[in-house]
């Protein structure tokens, strides 16, 4: 394959993110962490390449990510990690539905309700 014909490649394993249902990138694209100027620019992982992020993935059909350290859940405010676990995991299912649907909408409607405005300015 032509290196311009792959898709994002994961700087933590190497290999490509096939699927916006597992890219780290799009995750924090719909949870508003990045804009969507910053989608070109900003590096790509797998979900679960990105542990620390993967482990507030709440969901029955994604394997539970354990971490060790000071970055666990475990070790972290309950508080934050609640909502940190309402919000990603809120970013997943979202994920997963644009599995289905991302080719018939614009990519300013990809976020979460309450970051569409935020990841689009001027809108």
């Amino acid at each position: 394959m032509v290196k311009c014909d792959q898709g994002y490649l994961c700087e933590i394993c190497g290999e490509e993110v096939e699927l916006i249902r597992d890219s780290d990138l799009y995750l924090r694209f719909v949870t508003g962490q990045i804009d969507s100027r910053e989608l070109l620019a900003s590096p790509e992982r797998h979900i679960r390449c990105n542990a620390v992020v993967a482990q507030f993935v709440v969901a029955p059909e994604f394997e539970v990510v354990e971490v060790e350290g000071p970055f666990r859940k475990s070790e972290m405010d309950s508080g934050y990690v609640a909502k940190q676990e309402a919000l990603i995991t809120r970013g997943w299912q979202r994920l997963q539905e644009l599995t289905e649907i991302a080719d018939t909408l614009p990519v300013s409607d990809y976020p979460l309700s309450e970051f569409r405005t935020q990841s689009n300015p001027g809108r």
